[in-house]
């Protein structure tokens, strides 16, 4: 399948959608999930337009994993979670909604079972609260 330009995440990019901005650069957009798993569940969004990781260019995945690395560590150094789960889906029958190439980065408590996929929006007060909060920690 080809890369449709005007998927979600491309149009965040091209600033016509709203999202809660962790940190943006030439590589990529970092941004909270406003359908999240668990608290603090952040996306990583690279600028390069793909479908996912099966027709991303190389160089451009090697350009977007040092950031990933950041953004993981930031997330757990501001929500104090126990672990973190990284997750990247591949075409619809593995649960891909968007796309466009993403990184979920989901923070884990011990104890606390996570939320579905897609499931349920958060409250935006909290998402910008927890924005600035991992922004503060890149």
């Amino acid at each position: 399948m080809t890369y449709d330009s005007a998927n979600i995440f491309a149009r965040i990019l091209k600033g016509e959608l709203p999202c809660h901005n962790v940190h943006e650069d030439d590589i990529a957009l970092v941004m909270m999930d406003i359908f999240p798993q668990s608290r603090g569940h952040t996306l990583i969004v690279p600028k390069a337009a793909s479908r996912n990781l099966l027709d991303a260019d190389p160089a451009d995945l090697s350009a977007v994993m040092p950031l990933v690395q950041r953004v993981a560590r930031a997330v757990k150094a501001a929500t104090g979670a126990d672990g973190l789960r990284l997750m990247q889906f591949n075409e619809a029958p593995a649960g891909q909604t968007v796309f466009h190439l993403h990184f979920h980065i989901i923070p884990i408590y011990e104890g606390v079972a996570l939320g579905a996929h897609a499931g349920g929006k958060a409250d935006d007060a909290e998402l910008a609260a927890l924005a600035s909060k991992i922004a503060a920690e890149l």
